[in-house]
């Protein structure tokens, strides 16, 4: 089973995604955080559930599908997983963002 760390940058995304949800319904808001969650814990199992993010194409780096969220995540080694970002499907993928935090190394135990 694969160690799963959040980066500073996936927590952030969490947070306002709850946030977000919960002006309209705060319980629905832990439903969804739940969701991203519990898709978390399952690429712990099994790292390479996931398909490699196309605007990226690094085997290493793929992503889960949670209803319209997406979760990017690094297989850093076969016992480490980073959990890279999540945002919402509609919006694009800053690759220069994402890139200079993949390069930064950020992680969060």
């Amino acid at each position: 089973m694969a160690r799963l760390n959040w980066t500073d940058q996936s927590v952030l995304d969490l947070i306002n995604i709850f946030d977000f949800i919960a002006k309209d319904s705060r319980r629905f808001a832990k439903i969804t955080i739940g969701k991203i969650r519990d898709s978390a814990k399952n690429i712990r199992n099994y790292p390479l559930l996931g398909k490699i993010v196309s605007e990226i194409n690094v085997v290493e780096i793929r992503e889960v599908i949670i209803g319209n969220y997406r979760l990017i995540y690094l297989v850093v080694e076969k016992d480490r997983v980073d959990i890279l970002t999540v945002f919402h499907s509609s919006r694009l993928l800053d690759i220069e963002e994402f890139k200079s935090r993949v390069g930064r190394g950020e992680s969060h135990l």
